[in-house]
């Protein structure tokens, strides 16, 4: 027969053990929504849903998660929405010291670059979102700029990220990067060449994209906003979305 465990003297002696008791809290928490960056020839295209989730409640229909910084850069950082908000207050901030400093806009890769600081000097304890910069290079051409909690990054042609993200990004693989498309003039034998889509197309394939995604993930949905920049500044388009 197995001896039991030695417990404390007391009335309760049956029920205490003197094992040690493990506390632990979870400071981080995942409000949901969905956000892509697309980038055209000369114009880049970040769009996110407004629904705010804590689990299956929505905390608000209208959270936007694409934030037009200045200097023609677009910025969304998507995930646990306090670390959100203060991602994007720190970004802002620090370019205003920027301008103060340098006395001149910040181009797009050095913003890119900041970030990663940004997002590294938190390494130990990580800003939980997904972050896509958004704007032109010393070119003109639209540049997506994608990182991961830690400041990981890399420059794509697109990017989604957030709750509905693994529905969106095969999509858009197929759709902007041309993945597995073939020409039906060489009955299949050659790839559909590469090119850049006009921001028509973009903004239509955006549509789709959260359309498909609300009908399929309750994390995403209310509203779609969809800020555009190009060598004339930087535009918002509002689209409804499905609501339950």
């Amino acid at each position: 027969m197995m001896a039991q465990p030695a417990t404390l003297a007391s009335e309760y002696s049956n029920e205490v053990p003197l094992q040690p008791i493990e506390h632990r809290f979870n400071p981080y928490t995942d409000n949901g929504g969905t956000v892509l960056g697309i980038a055209g020839e000369d114009f880049a295209v970040l769009a996110g849903d407004t629904r705010s989730t804590s689990g299956y409640s929505i905390n608000t229909r209208y959270e936007p998660k694409v934030f037009d910084v200045g200097n023609n850069l677009l910025l969304t950082a998507n995930g646990f929405a306090a670390d959100s908000a203060q991602l994007i207050k720190v970004f802002k901030n620090q370019l205003e010291w920027y301008h103060f400093d340098h006395n001149k806009p910040m181009s797009t890769q050095s913003a890119a670059r900041f970030i990663q600081h940004l997002l590294y000097g938190k390494r130990f304890f990580p800003y939980y979102v997904h972050t896509i910069l958004g704007g032109l290079d010393e070119e003109g051409k639209g540049a997506i700029y994608s990182f991961d909690p830690v400041g990981s990054y890399e420059r794509e042609q697109c990017r989604a990220g957030g709750a509905a993200a693994s529905l969106i990004m095969p999509f858009l693989d197929n759709q902007v990067n041309f993945k597995n498309q073939m020409d039906p003039a060489s009955d299949g034998k050659k790839r559909k060449p590469i090119r850049f889509l006009s921001l028509e197309e973009v903004i239509q394939l955006v549509r789709d994209a959260f359309s498909s995604a609300t009908e399929r993930h309750i994390q995403v949905g209310d509203g779609l906003e969809i800020l555009i920049v190009t060598k004339d500044g930087v535009r918002t388009e509002y689209y409804p979305l499905k609501r339950d």
